[in-house]
């Protein structure tokens, strides 16, 4: 694992996850949720471009259950959208129903694109070896529990596939724990959500449960300032 840096924060609080797609109905209803009882929140026109955060099931719309969040926080049915496949392009919405913004009930699952930002600042090890503070890794920042990193259900040397398959499997338990420690006060990002995902990967869930900068975020104080503020404090990772 490397140092934690506020750079990494900074890229991945910058960088927009969401992909864009065009509209194919006329008008389409953005809903409340991801069905059509749920009331309107506004509407996109035919040919107008929608940024998809998570997508989760819903009411059928022509055959296609599937519902699409968008960055305005609404729902629009997938079957409306032109994503280029007949399924999911991104990661699923929350059991209930999608994030909101708050990480209290937001998807609890990195994105992609978060894996493959926190797998490019971790640097990639094929075979296992100590970390620049002598700790045994390999993989992107993965921490050996048992000798030779026996836990690994890959063969050695990792592939860059294999690595973000460990990476993939890793992440969820870290985003899990850092979800449980924030209150409904705490409103992320897909982008806020990757980067403090990374940093609690990298110190681990019970530094992160006692730290300053969770109590700050329970507090309401804005994330990118507490970032700024909190993260040069961590200088293990």
């Amino acid at each position: 694992m490397k140092l934690f840096s506020l750079a990494l924060f900074a890229a991945l609080s910058a960088t927009s996850f969401a992909k864009s797609y065009p509209v194919t109905g006329n008008t389409v209803n953005c809903r409340s949720g991801p069905g059509t009882s749920y009331g309107v929140k506004k509407s996109y026109q035919k040919g107008q471009s929608v940024s998809i955060s998570c997508q989760t099931s819903g009411t059928s719309v022509s055959g296609n259950n599937i519902w699409d969040k968008t960055s305005d926080g609404c729902y629009v049915a997938d079957y409306y959208i032109k994503t280029g496949v007949n399924g999911y392009v991104t990661t699923k919405c929350g059991s209930t129903g999608g994030g909101s913004g708050s990480s209290g009930s937001y998807c609890k699952k990195i994105n992609t694109a978060g894996v493959n930002l926190v797998a490019q600042w971790e640097g990639f090890v094929p075979s296992p070896k100590p970390d620049p503070i002598g700790l045994p890794t390999v993989g992107y920042g993965h921490l050996c529990q048992k000798k030779n990193c026996a836990e690994v259900k890959y063969k050695f040397p990792l592939s860059q596939t294999t690595a973000k398959q460990l990476l993939s499997d890793d992440l969820p338990k870290y985003t899990k724990c850092l979800a449980g420690y924030l209150n409904s006060k705490v409103k992320l990002n897909d982008n806020q959500l990757a980067a403090l995902t990374s940093w609690t990967f990298n110190v681990g869930c019970g530094n992160v449960k006692t730290s300053t900068l969770i109590k700050r975020l329970n507090k309401g104080d804005n994330p990118n300032t507490v970032a700024s503020q909190e993260l040069p404090n961590w200088r293990k990772a």
